[in-house]
């Protein structure tokens, strides 16, 4: 078998890179998309309405039912236990004020990943 020459290794190198590069961009792009959406959503009167009960990043006339939704990776440094949260509030409070919004049906379960992906930037 015939070694490959250091110009073929690093040609070889140099495209591993830019496409890892690309699939790295096209998950930051999907990630900021998924965010954006679940903001969307959360402010959506007919969805996640979490601005009726929620102060949250710069939502106008929120409620205060809720608590604010600040510090939220300090607050829920693991992200599905905020996806469970939003998802059903009342498996660990059942007398929450919060709606079970994926028990319900108010949100599908993509929705749900989209406003836990926003919250948790808050």
């Amino acid at each position: 078998m015939e070694k490959p020459t250091p110009n073929a290794l690093t040609a070889s190198a140099m495209a591993t890179l830019l496409g890892g590069m690309a699939l790295l961009a096209s998950a930051g792009a999907s990630a900021a998309s998924m965010v954006e959406e679940g903001k969307q959503i959360a402010e959506d009167r007919r969805k996640g309405n979490c601005l009726a009960c929620h102060a949250m990043g710069d939502g106008q006339l929120p409620g205060n039912i809720g608590p604010p939704l600040v510090a939220m990776k300090a607050r829920f440094p693991d992200e599905s236990a905020l996806r469970a949260q939003i998802a059903d509030a009342t498996q660990k409070n059942p007398n929450t004020m919060m709606p079970p919004f994926g028990r319900h049906n108010v949100l599908t379960d993509e929705e749900i990943d989209k406003i836990t992906a926003y919250v948790h930037t808050l």
